[in-house]
């Protein structure tokens, strides 16, 4: 799920950046562009961990801009969900067709082919949420859900996948409800 890798970006800058804080700018830079990212094959970078003072290698110029590259060798922490990993998410949206989950960045559809049979025709459009035949489990946004994940996708700089709560010990884990002290 979460791991670290050393990874490395090219930061293109123009020459007003070129001063005594040339290091801050490029570290600036380099978080501005690649947390947040999904790369296709690492995951999505939730951190930049650390960037070693002898990693930023000396910059080459562009001749027809005048702007300078400079390659950064960086450390990573990186999202990236596996084949068969069960995790946790919370519920954000039910809809006829199955839900929405979030775990961190990472968005997980789950179909209504991926839940249980009791569950297969229990969309409850009025409470907009999914409901078992003996109305026991109740899915809703906020609720809590345990799920495998069945495959992934990389686009537009954004990590989704598919899940399952079809198989024992999945499904929901918290109904989201606030309980007070007791």
């Amino acid at each position: 799920m979460f791991y670290v890798k050393e990874l490395d970006h090219e930061i293109t800058l123009e020459p007003v950046h070129m001063g005594p804080k040339l290091r801050q700018t490029i570290v600036r830079l380099l978080k501005e562009q690649v947390e947040g990212l999904a790369l296709a094959n690492y995951g999505f970078v939730v951190n930049v961990i650390d960037i070693p003072e002898n990693q930023v290698k000396s910059g080459i110029i562009e001749y027809d801009t005048g702007n300078v590259v400079f390659t950064v060798k960086y450390t990573a922490l990186l999202l990236r969900p596996f084949m068969n990993e069960v995790l946790d998410a919370v519920v954000s949206q039910c809809n006829p067709l199955g839900f929405f989950a979030f775990c961190g960045p990472l968005r997980i559809f789950v179909s209504k082919h991926s839940m249980p049979e009791d569950m297969f025709n229990g969309f409850d459009g009025e409470k907009d949420a999914w409901v078992s035949d003996d109305k026991e489990v109740v899915i809703s946004s906020g609720s809590g859900v345990r799920l495998r994940i069945k495959g992934r996708t990389v686009e537009q700089g954004a990590i989704s996948a598919i899940g399952t709560i079809k198989e024992n010990y999945l499904g929901l884990i918290d109904d989201g409800d606030v309980q007070g002290d007791m």
